[in-house]
């Protein structure tokens, strides 16, 4: 697969499997009092750069499709936000993407098709009355939407 695609377009025939446990579709967070979750939506000093998927707080985090975990990533420098800042930056099937909100089972490595990759962090703990999700961002921050 070409590791570019990315930059050119959506890669032909790349689509992410199952990220949640009891969400199979990977719906994608509608509103609720914290915002919305679709890519490019307006947060307090930026736009939202990547989607949010439905996930319970505790639910098995599984990957998409065959990939490689490269590294770890934290999405905040915030100390109030320790409860839920992990997550991991990871390649396959020619994508770059990042997942956050999640306490990964490792950092570095191959993890096959369907193969837990961790759970969703207590998203509750830091936004009472979020719709709790798992963060999905692309590296070049394009909207991740079409994979879906």
């Amino acid at each position: 697969t070409d590791p570019t695609c990315t930059m050119l377009g959506v890669c032909d025939g790349v689509t992410f499997g199952q990220l949640c446990s009891g969400n199979p579709t990977n719906r994608i967070r509608g509103s609720d009092k914290w915002g919305v979750g679709h890519h490019g939506a307006r947060r307090t000093g930026h736009t939202h750069n990547g989607v949010d998927i439905v996930c319970q707080d505790g639910a098995t985090v599984y990957a998409p499709f065959d990939l490689t975990i490269e590294r770890r990533a934290r999405p905040y420098t915030d100390p109030k936000k320790a409860a839920i800042n992990n997550g991991i930056l990871a390649r396959g099937q020619g994508v770059c993407f990042k997942l956050f909100y999640v306490a990964p089972v490792k950092v570095s490595g191959s993890v096959a098709a369907g193969q837990r990759l961790g759970v969703l962090l207590p998203m509750q703990q830091v936004y009472p009355g979020i719709t709790s999700h798992l963060h999905l961002e692309l590296c070049d921050q394009s909207d991740p939407t079409p994979y879906l």
